[in-house]
């Protein structure tokens, strides 16, 4: 997106798909702990919020990087990505499907390849 390129419906589906399940796994989170649906969609709001703002952010300072920081910066955001499935999503997983965590985690997996290679 820097050089003027655009994101790739692929992506757009990919991220959007990933992030139902956190979304959920969240929101079911804090309704347990007693949190009303206006603190809950508060919570999401004000996220969707910040990261609007720091996409701008992020776009506006890494126009004029080097391509080897762009790289650097995007491999310890997705290092981030996966200690936090790691940490958090995996074990909360295998506590609430337990044998089928792993099945679901390949199919996952393997939709983000499909979508991949089928363009978009």
């Amino acid at each position: 997106m820097l050089k003027g390129g655009t994101v790739s419906t692929v992506a757009v589906i990919a991220i959007f798909l990933s992030n139902i399940p956190e979304g959920l796994s969240s929101a079911a989170g804090m309704k347990r702990a007693g949190r009303s649906a206006a603190y809950i969609f508060g919570v999401w709001g004000a996220i969707a919020a910040a990261s609007g703002i720091a996409s701008l952010v992020g776009y506006t300072v890494f126009q004029g990087l080097s391509a080897n920081v762009v790289a650097a910066t995007t491999a310890i955001a997705a290092g981030a990505i996966l200690s936090m499935l790691v940490d958090t999503m995996i074990p909360e997983a295998f506590e609430q499907t337990h044998d089928f965590a792993g099945l679901i985690t390949v199919a996952g997996f393997l939709a983000a390849f499909v979508l991949s290679k089928t363009g978009g």
